[in-house]
């Protein structure tokens, strides 16, 4: 599906065809229990169950997926990751072998440690998110509770095998009060296992894990003088780095990466391009686990996708109306580029249309139509 026939769906309203990118959470699981994370943090006042923690997606559910999304003919990218860690999924190897095959672009979002490092390289995907959050052994193991230097070398190792791969990797690096003094030395790291990009984000804190952010002081460093050396020290190793956009959010004074998103001045255009399946089966219209559009055990995604829920939200975000969630967009800097190529491309008033920008209203507790 070109960029095109997606502009042409949006100007319409109806989508012609299917999903670009489809993201998959393939297991609830995990082997980290980062002190940050809404899912498995030590600190969550209200813990998951333990049979939340033990769902995933069943290899032939997976397979069933694969081969409904290859006859909708419109994917180029798969996203496999999980509320825990992919590669903790017995038949992730697998997973990643039916992706491969289709040809589609493949991203894995993981913390590396589980990998079996030989299997991941004979059949490497196409980019590796690798959440890494801290440069030596004592900042990843306070932010890692239970790893120590042991897990720390390990990763190390596994990153030195992905720099002898065609993958691109990136490194992912929460800012909380344990990692944020290696900042600067974030950037060496990154040069040292040949990073294709090191992005920073302050910690989503929530539940709990609020008492692991930065502090005043902290934020104070950052800004005035960690960032500049960041900078400095990127340009000096050839680091793609996120630096701007980060010393923008601690600018505004935010207490972490859910900042308010300016959404109803931009638009909503995930539902002609993109969806995510959680390892529940739960089908998403974007990456907002409450904005539902059905589950695999109703049907194929394909049948979902041209739904009556489906379509009643297309209908609803067209109207400007944005559900509860929406002011913190995961999803925003996609929405962003969208907006301007309608605007672009379409004119003004298609995007006054589409978005409706004359009506739109601020996030608040609208009902999700699902």
């Amino acid at each position: 599906m070109s960029k095109r026939e997606v502009l042409d769906a949006i100007a319409a309203g109806v989508p012609t065809s299917g999903p670009r990118t489809v993201h998959v959470d393939v297991t609830n699981a995990c082997n980290a229990a980062c002190i940050t994370c809404w899912d498995h943090s030590p600190l969550l006042t209200e813990p998951r169950p333990p049979a939340w923690k033990k769902r995933r997606i069943e290899l032939a559910t997976f397979a069933r997926l694969v081969e409904d999304l290859a006859a909708m003919g419109s994917v180029r990218a798969v996203i496999l990751s999980g509320m825990g860690d992919p590669l903790v999924h017995p038949d992730i190897y697998e997973m990643i072998a039916l992706v491969k095959a289709r040809g589609w672009h493949l991203t894995v979002m993981t913390n590396l440690i589980a990998a079996d490092i030989a299997r991941l390289v004979a059949n490497v995907p196409d980019q590796v998110l690798v959440g890494v959050h801290g440069a030596t052994p004592r900042a990843y193991s306070a932010f890692h509770p239970g790893w120590d230097e042991r897990e720390f070398n390990v990763l190390c190792a596994h990153l030195r095998a992905l720099a002898k791969t065609p993958a691109r990797v990136r490194h992912v690096q929460v800012i909380n009060r344990d990692t944020a003094p290696e900042l600067v030395d974030m950037i060496g790291f990154g040069a040292r296992f040949r990073a294709d990009r090191v992005n920073f984000k302050l910690a989503s804190l929530y539940g709990g894990t609020e008492s692991c952010r930065i502090d005043d002081v902290q934020r104070r460093w950052l800004a005035d003088d960690a960032i500049p050396r960041a900078r400095a020290r990127s340009a000096e190793l050839g680091v793609a780095t996120n630096l701007d956009l980060f010393a923008q959010q601690l600018a505004a004074g935010v207490e972490d990466d859910n900042a308010i998103v300016p959404i109803a001045e931009v638009g909503c255009f995930q539902g002609y391009v993109y969806t995510r399946i959680t390892a529940s089966l739960d089908v998403l219209y974007c990456c907002n686990t409450e904005v539902r559009v059905g589950s695999l055990d109703d049907g194929p995604v394909s049948q979902l996708w041209r739904g009556p829920a489906w379509e009643a939200l297309r209908a609803q975000l067209r109207r400007g109306e944005y559900p509860l969630g929406c002011e913190r967009c995961g999803k925003f800097e996609q929405n962003v580029e969208w907006s301007r190529r309608v605007r672009e491309e379409l004119g003004e008033a298609v995007w006054r249309e589409v978005t409706g920008a004359d009506r739109a209203r601020v996030p608040a507790r609208l009902p999700v139509i699902a």
